[in-house]
């Protein structure tokens, strides 16, 4: 199975929607017989958990369900959320799962982001306990959407400083750092003690379209990239600016465990099944290479 030359941490994939990946066991021939030894799925892993071990693959996270009702104002419609989570994570720990996969994406987000923050440390501060007997953790991804609460070093530090539970930790997606100007490796070394998985997926920022449009507001005649915006698009593995080799490094001093999933959110890979698939094994062989 396809690992990293630094770290030796197993390589896989982020499961998507298209239709080539829609056919569970195609899918899990497709990336056995490609050397892939990881998936990461979405809110379903309590259903098909079993057949993914069986084949000797390793569940790289699963979604938890309903981020925003576990964000809700409403706090019967919270209280929900969280109870129809709680089963679910006891049900997917059962296959051998131990990374739920979390956006902080608020419910109301014309909320002031401090009373939007206050209830998801309420949130988390219940989920906590169930996670932590199920030896599990919940990896949040700071995608920076509309009203994210935690994105950056600021909003990281605070919830992890109101919840200090181990089984709140993070999913480490550079892509996302370095849009919003962030540095990546910077933002490792602070919180690579809580790093449990770790996403492969980049950016580019593209200097020319930077000058031209500036990174504060639409242009006015250029169209958008596909995954990405006008000066900036998310790439395989490779492909953008992150030095991987650096945060694989940082990642084995400090004892990372983990795995390194392909996020697939790349404009030159799309259209197909055989791009998409090229895709993957791009930026999965381009990590092996770190």
């Amino acid at each position: 199975m396809l690992s990293t030359r630094t770290g030796s941490f197993p390589i896989g994939f982020r499961r998507g929607d298209a239709d080539w990946q829609k056919n569970l066991d195609s899918l899990l021939r497709w990336a056995t017989s490609n050397g892939l030894g990881v998936i990461d799925v979405g809110a379903d892993a309590d259903v098909i958990g079993s057949k993914i071990v069986a084949v000797g693959l390793r569940i790289g996270s699963a979604d938890l369900r309903d981020y925003n009702g576990l964000l809700s104002p409403d706090k019967g419609r919270r209280a929900q959320a969280i109870a129809n989570n709680t089963q679910y994570i006891r049900s997917a720990a059962a296959v051998g799962v131990r990374n739920f996969f979390c956006l902080m994406l608020p419910e109301k987000p014309d909320l002031s982001r401090r009373e939007n923050f206050a209830i998801m440390i309420e949130t988390l501060a219940e989920l906590a306990p169930t996670l932590e007997r199920a030896g599990a953790c919940m990896v949040v991804e700071g995608w920076p959407g509309p009203g994210a609460l935690c994105c950056t070093p600021e909003s990281f530090r605070a919830m992890f400083k109101q919840v200090p539970s181990p089984a709140i930790a993070m999913n480490y997606d550079p892509s996302h750092l370095i849009r919003m100007g962030i540095d990546p490796i910077r933002f490792l070394e602070e919180f690579v003690g809580r790093v449990r998985h770790v996403h492969g997926k980049d950016t580019e920022i593209l200097s020319e379209n930077l000058y031209e449009y500036g990174c504060e507001q639409p242009a006015t005649f250029a169209e958008p990239f596909f995954c990405g915006a006008w000066h900036w698009r998310y790439t395989i593995p490779g492909h953008g600016q992150m030095r991987w080799i650096k945060a694989f490094s940082i990642l084995r001093k400090h004892g990372y465990a983990g795995a390194v999933s392909v996020e697939l959110e790349d404009a030159s890979y799309t259209g197909s099944a055989e791009n998409e698939q090229a895709g993957i094994l791009a930026g999965a062989r381009y990590l092996e290479s770190c």
